[in-house]
């Protein structure tokens, strides 16, 4: 028996070339083509599976069925993957020596006729997205994957998330080992921006996918004891005497463009309350300074802060006016290329916190370019988010919404990292783990995206550093979660 059986997601146009290099490899035992009708006739070592649904229940159960070898290979790709020299060999000798229940490596990209160099990341216990980049190609003991699902149960019924599930599920007790290597090629027709790709996965065409992750997701919290049952603690009682009923908190840096646009969106806010902005001005090396003092002379409400340090980020800029005597009640997000889009944003988020025991209300917002005009996908609102099960699930998503506005005496407490990537995300995550978190799902912010962007064209590798954070955050708190349910202080 050959070590390797090859699962291919086939299309009329990749197959011929993906079947042919593994039907002339002596590691493989059986080619298993899954297609939508669209391929017919024979190849050696090939049986094909016509199926509507890659990933689903029916489909991956039947694949599994078929594998008598020791590992299957998984090529998730329905486009041309080219295998690296050797690619076969180095997978399984990495396999033998790490017994590693998933192996995975780095791959080379070809776009526009360019081919460049893809690293992928080191997968962690909070490596948990269903979006996680293994490369086109995968390595999975079959020993490993029979284990979990006979501990953690087979592969639950669903049409998306068939694949995602046998994942996690192996993750649990086995090793997952990223071979630093390119092992294989693929050709990468999706040439946008990082910038442009950021908001696929809260598409709303894309909706029952996600509810159906969700759910594979919510299992696998379960399985590993980080689930949080929907019970929540009470707000603590605060006994600081505060400012304002809210503050505005705007960090920024070089803004020259765009930051007096969002200051005068909070300065045109109607409120049954006395409310301030915060301006946390990093250093600014344009006319961002200048601006705000102007802003800030003409406006008793605008305080201008330049931190006495020089080594903030984001987060870091937020704890300089959270801890400052400015600080309001409630500390409400506006980032300095974003506006507010109405007057009443910052009466409907204190109003949630009024109605609720919230630690943090989190409310929904639209893309728009610098003219104000909406822009795909439109309003993102985050509805995944539910009173229930939020807080389990925003451990698997990359983003929990706009604006983010905060119990100050509470942020106080656990501050923000000092980061400007995933800060937010973070320090929300944190605050879920006991309270709950408020949502408003009609879009009450403008997101303003344009070239001045700091996620507008990340490389490959400042975008695998803010997933590598992300996950690592993830990791945190899930193995905090884990002590939260063994009863373990908090």
């Amino acid at each position: 028996m050959k070590p390797i059986t090859a699962i291919l997601r086939g299309s009329r146009e990749t197959s011929h070339v993906s079947i042919g290099q593994f039907s002339n490899s002596h590691l493989v035992e059986k080619i298993i083509v899954v297609h939508d009708g669209s391929l017919s006739g024979s190849y050696d070592k090939c049986l094909l599976i016509s199926s509507g649904g890659f990933s689903s229940r029916q489909t991956v159960r039947r694949v599994l069925s078929e594998v008598r070898s020791t590992f299957f290979l998984l090529l998730t790709e329905s486009r041309e993957v080219e295998l690296a020299q050797n690619a076969l060999e180095r997978f399984l000798s990495v396999a033998h020596q790490t017994e590693a229940g998933i192996v995975y490596a780095d791959y080379l990209e070809i776009k526009a006729g360019r081919k460049t160099e893809h690293p992928t990341i080191d997968y962690q216990l909070g490596s948990v997205r269903d979006g996680f980049d293994f490369g086109p190609v995968t390595l999975f003991s079959m020993s490993a994957v029979r284990k979990a699902l006979k501990k953690y149960g087979h592969v639950d019924a669903v049409q998306w998330g068939g694949w995602y599930d046998v994942r996690l599920k192996t993750s649990i007790d086995n090793k997952v080992f990223h071979i630093q290597e390119s092992l294989s090629i693929k050709k990468e027709p999706d040439v946008r921006k990082s910038g442009e790709k950021l908001f696929d996965y809260v598409d709303p065409r894309n909706q029952d996918v996600q509810e159906e992750m969700e759910r594979v997701f919510t299992k696998h919290l379960r399985n590993i004891g980080a689930y949080l049952k929907p019970k929540f603690k009470t707000l603590p009682k605060s006994r600081t005497s505060f400012p304002a009923e809210a503050s505005v908190i705007i960090p920024v840096r070089n803004r020259e463009r765009t930051v007096a646009d969002a200051v005068n969106s909070v300065l045109s806010q109607q409120t049954d309350f006395p409310f301030n902005v915060i301006v946390v001005d990093n250093h600014s090396t344009d006319g961002t300074t200048g601006i705000l003092q102007d802003l800030a002379h003409k406006h008793p409400s605008v305080w201008h802060l330049i931190p006495s340090r020089s080594d903030l980020g984001i987060g870091g800029c937020w704890n300089e006016a959270v801890l400052s005597d400015h600080c309001g009640k409630y500390a409400v997000q506006l980032d300095s290329d974003d506006m507010y889009s109405g007057q009443e944003t910052l009466q409907r988020i204190v109003e949630t916190f009024r109605g609720g025991q919230f630690a943090a209300v989190i409310g929904s917002y639209k893309l728009v370019n610098m003219h104000l005009q909406e822009i795909p996908p439109g309003v993102i609102d985050h509805k995944e988010w539910t009173p229930d099960n939020g807080r389990n699930n925003a451990l698997r998503i990359n983003g929990l919404g706009a604006p983010r506005a905060f119990q100050t005496s509470l942020l106080r407490e656990v501050l923000l990292p000092n980061v400007s990537y995933g800060e937010d995300y973070a320090v929300v995550l944190r605050l879920s783990r006991e309270y709950q978190i408020g949502r408003i799902y009609e879009p009450i912010y403008l997101c303003r995206r344009w070239e001045g962007n700091t996620d507008a064209a990340l490389s490959v590798e400042q975008a695998n550093r803010n997933d590598q954070y992300k996950d690592r955050i993830r990791t945190i708190e899930i193995l905090a979660r884990q002590r939260t349910n063994r009863g373990s202080p908090r």
